[in-house]
């Protein structure tokens, strides 16, 4: 059950975000016809949520390999605002994997919450006067 519950989904998912934020800016930049314009905007800004979230997502990815307990906080709330993400562009475009990887994020990033020592504990000795 650790193997199926890795700490590897969550770079997996880091890796499918940010792929999947280029591929769909290169291809709305090869698309799109004219000038600058708001369409435009918001079809790039489509593509930066999701590389923005691969990034944090990698970020939490080395957080939780350090074992670092912020780092599975952040990737459950990334994961759920893609989540939120994907409920928002379902009628254009039903993204299942992503789906299935966020929720794999917050599965394994809770899984690993609690296997974490805590942060109060880790940080107790630097606290006292000496």
């Amino acid at each position: 059950m650790n193997y199926i519950l890795s700490v590897h989904w969550i770079l997996a998912a880091a890796i499918w975000f940010f792929g999947a934020g280029v591929l769909h800016d290169i291809f709305v930049l090869k698309a799109h016809q004219g000038d600058y314009n708001r369409d435009l905007l918001r079809l790039l800004m489509d593509g930066h949520v999701l590389i923005l979230s691969g990034v944090i997502a990698f970020v939490c990815y080395l957080m939780m390999l350090s074992k670092i307990q912020c780092g599975s906080t952040i990737a459950i709330i990334v994961a759920v605002f893609m989540l939120i993400y994907c409920a928002m562009i379902y009628p254009f475009l039903p993204s299942w994997f992503t789906i299935f990887l966020s929720i794999m994020m917050i599965v394994v990033s809770i899984k690993l919450f609690r296997e974490f020592p805590d942060i109060y504990e880790v940080m107790k000795p630097y606290r006292e006067v000496k």
